[in-house]
């Protein structure tokens, strides 16, 4: 099965953060096809190798719910990625996010 959602990703620096979109694979906890929200963002280079960097987390949505889950970073290969635990748990939110009715709106 191939099953990928996109996501939010954060990288926490210590005067601000960085966010950008990514693709998660619910397989593998893979972290594909990563696009800053901040154009000028790329030029800086890989948040995660920052000096002032603190961490990652990611941001999974339907609707007005959301997850936040940890992220893993590999600055030497510049990549993220969801480890199988964390991935573990994420599938059970995720479903329950996914499996809830709307709020009502009025």
């Amino acid at each position: 099965m191939d099953l990928k959602l996109p996501i939010t990703i954060v990288d926490e620096l210590s005067e601000h953060e960085v966010r950008s979109e990514g693709e998660l694979d619910l397989t593998s906890g893979e972290i594909r096809h990563v696009r800053y929200l901040d154009p000028q963002r790329a030029a800086q280079g890989f948040p995660a190798a920052q000096q002032d960097y603190e961490f990652t987390m990611g941001i999974l949505r339907n609707g007005a719910r959301e997850v936040e889950f940890r992220i893993e970073v590999d600055t030497m290969r510049a990549r993220y990625s969801v480890t199988a635990s964390e991935l573990l748990e994420l599938k059970v939110r995720a479903a329950k996010l996914f499996s809830q009715r709307p709020p009502k709106l009025h």
